[in-house]
């Protein structure tokens, strides 16, 4: 299954992506089928994927990054791999559909992408294993988790670094589980105008998709619609020498192996 939410004239609508067309559901927002609240079942004449306008799939309850994810990304940002994940939040105001666009803001000069594996919670997960934790994962979508990286490094709390307005592309659809396969198996790619900058396999988690749910889910519990963005690969631009940082006009693309891929632009306010 690809669970999607597109733009409809009475607002956003659940569909199922199957090739290249969209098939409108009857639920009233994806969540309720993710929950398994609401049947998949169609509302409607499939519609070609290229006339709709894909909305972000769901908009979770909560929604938290995990931050040093990838060895190769902490060395390159020059800290040390975490003995325990590290979690921050994602206010709602971050989400964005999968075509963006993200504005950037007057008050950050140090705006960069990180291409992430995004993680749906399906059932309810509270104080869970390891060993039972992806049975509680709906899907996969892809995620760009935007960051004002002045702000994160100047500020205690990562609110404002993490949390800009439409901060958090993600999609094109969340892709279920059964039909993703292995999420410690999957290629993320990133490119900034073209020019190819992460390149990365999922295997190099430091702490993988399952370690994540399980850890979270002793934290507080985990809802179906939430949402956990798994960290970002080497490559980003505060790791470069020098720094390069996003500016208005660049264009970012985000692909993952089986999900599919985001493109957004950053603009002005």
């Amino acid at each position: 299954m690809r669970l999607c939410s597109f733009r409809a004239p009475d607002g956003p609508r659940p569909g199922l992506v199957d090739g290249d067309r969209v098939v409108p559901l009857a639920a009233p927002s994806a969540r309720e089928i993710i929950a398994g609240e609401a049947p998949a079942a169609s509302a409607g004449d499939a519609l070609p994927l290229t006339a709709v306008v894909l909305e972000a799939p769901v908009i979770p309850g909560n929604a938290f990054g995990i931050g040093l994810n990838y060895r190769a990304h902490a060395a390159e940002t020059g800290k040390e791999p975490p003995s325990e994940p590290v979690l921050f939040a994602k206010m709602r105001g971050t989400v964005n559909r999968p075509s963006g666009p993200v504005i950037h803001p007057e008050w950050t000069r140090r705006l960069d992408y990180e291409g992430e594996l995004g993680v749906v919670i399906g059932r309810r997960a509270h104080r869970i294993s390891a060993a039972h934790a992806l049975d509680h994962v709906f899907g996969y979508l892809v995620v760009d988790d935007v960051s004002a990286r002045d702000r994160q490094a100047s500020e205690p709390q990562w609110i404002r670094a993490k949390s800009g307005w439409g901060f958090m592309p993600m999609g094109p659809w969340i892709t279920s589980a059964d039909e993703a396969g292995d999420p410690q198996d999957m290629r993320i790619r990133t490119w900034v105008n073209g020019e190819l900058r992460q390149d990365t396999s999922t295997a190099d988690m430091i702490f993988p998709v399952a370690e994540l749910v399980s850890y979270a889910s002793h934290v507080f519990p985990l809802e179906p619609g939430d949402l956990i963005t798994t960290g970002t690969p080497q490559g980003v631009g505060v790791g470069m020498d020098p720094m390069r940082f996003l500016a208005p006009g660049d264009i970012v693309r985000i692909e993952i192996d089986r999900l599919g891929a985001i493109e957004h632009e950053i603009l002005l306010p």
